[in-house]
């Protein structure tokens, strides 16, 4: 028996749009034949890949412990998951779960448009800092953890929130007034 060896690193966002591309080619080349057989492999493999799936989630869910846990939170796994519409978490959760992987930038769920996918997030003023940029970069740390844990999630918008409360100015009473 030969020694584990590590997976290399995959990330999944550019996996899936890789598979997209090529399927893409293969519909431009104008041979159906070719096409639909490609279909089917993708398809075959993914029955495949996603019933493995589903058996190691159903004995890891028998162990003592937790450890699906660990499962759960890693984004290569979480992301098969889904795809394979075996992840055990619903959507909220989810999205809950990728916003915490990126709390750095304290992100807030404000809004999700299950008909077209829009989420739309507020980001609280300690993630802002100067509020020059930072929500260009908070909104790229959400699009990434949410292509992995929540891909039903196909747009991102991050609000910024207002630095405080509005400051009223109080003067004197105009003549005549007291």
């Amino acid at each position: 028996m030969s020694a584990p060896t590590a997976a290399r690193p995959v990330d999944a966002e550019q996996t899936g749009r890789r598979v997209e591309e090529v399927l893409d080619r293969l519909a431009a080349s104008a041979d159906p034949a070719a096409t639909a057989a490609a279909e089917e492999l993708v398809r075959t493999l993914m029955d495949f890949y996603g019933s493995g799936l589903a058996r190691v989630l159903h004995l890891l869910s028998a162990a003592p412990g937790d450890p699906v846990a660990a499962l759960l939170g890693d984004e290569l796994v979480a992301s098969l998951l889904v795809l394979h519409d075996l992840h055990p978490e619903d959507r909220d959760t989810r999205i809950a779960r990728a916003l915490d992987s990126v709390r750095e930038h304290a992100l807030d769920v404000v809004d999700f448009e299950e008909a077209s996918g829009a989420l739309t997030l507020r980001a609280r003023e300690e993630s802002g800092g100067c509020g020059c940029g930072s929500g260009a970069s908070a909104l790229e740390a959400a699009r990434a953890a949410l292509a992995c844990f929540a891909p039903e999630v196909r747009a991102v918008d991050v609000q910024k929130t207002p630095a405080g409360p509005t400051l009223l100015q109080i003067g004197t009473a105009p003549t005549g007034a007291r």
